[in-house]
């Protein structure tokens, strides 16, 4: 494990930080990889818990976007990103190497849901980059409108195309944002094409379920890319 000195803490929105960290010399990544971190504290350095990369490999830092989830509300989960959100700049995390199923294969239909955006937010950022986003789609599914991560900046990642990237919402409605689950109506209606790749990050039942559904209506199978 390297140990990396926080470096920045910001907040994204009510519940989400970004964290930004030292990176270890020759430390490499793949667009969508993650690594399991841990907490240099008394207590929490055997608490690994895998993060999401949401920085370029290219930068000369690494950096994290994470949700707290806080343990009273949400028991099943083991306090890792609510010890997080007490954490200050100076403070260090350990990181383990970069690992990850969700890699980039072509142009495509990116699916998020909630927090499920991390995956995708370097892979977008890296297409920007080479002015290579042309022909991907984005629809990202939140509760509500305050939730949503990085909302301007993907909008400006589909600055050219606005078209391609779909915002909507399942616990509010708002007249600029779309309103409902992403589901089977959702996606007929909004792909033409489905002999495209897919790819699917989200809670884990919003996950399966849009996996089926891709499949069903006619995505190949090695085309559905989505993390293990």
């Amino acid at each position: 494990m390297d140990k990396v000195k926080i470096i920045k803490i910001e907040n994204i929105t009510h519940d989400v930080r970004r964290y930004i960290t030292e990176k270890p010399n020759g430390y490499k990544f793949t667009p969508g990889q993650a690594t399991d971190v841990a907490i240099n504290q008394s207590g929490w350095v055997e608490n690994l818990h895998p993060f999401t990369f949401t920085c370029l490999n290219s930068d000369n830092h690494l950096e994290f976007t994470i949700k707290s989830y806080n343990v009273s509300e949400f028991p099943n989960h083991s306090g890792m990103t609510e010890k997080l959100y007490t954490l200050n700049e100076g403070d260090e995390l350990l990181i383990g190497e970069p690992w990850g199923t969700i890699n980039y294969q072509g142009k495509g239909i990116f699916i998020a849901g909630g927090a499920g955006i991390t995956p995708f937010i370097a892979i977008l950022r890296e297409l920007k980059s080479k002015n290579e986003i042309e022909g991907n789609k984005l629809f990202y599914s939140n509760k509500t409108e305050e939730d949503i991560i990085i909302r301007e900046e993907l909008i400006e990642i589909f600055d050219r195309n606005p078209q391609d990237l779909i915002f909507t919402l399942t616990r509010e409605q708002k007249n600029t944002l779309e309103y409902g689950r992403i589901n089977e109506s959702f996606l007929m209606k909004n792909v033409g094409d489905f002999n495209t790749n897919f790819y699917i990050c989200g809670p884990k039942a919003m996950k399966h379920e849009l996996i089926d559904i891709v499949k069903k209506l006619g995505a190949k199978v090695e085309s559905v890319v989505f993390e293990q």
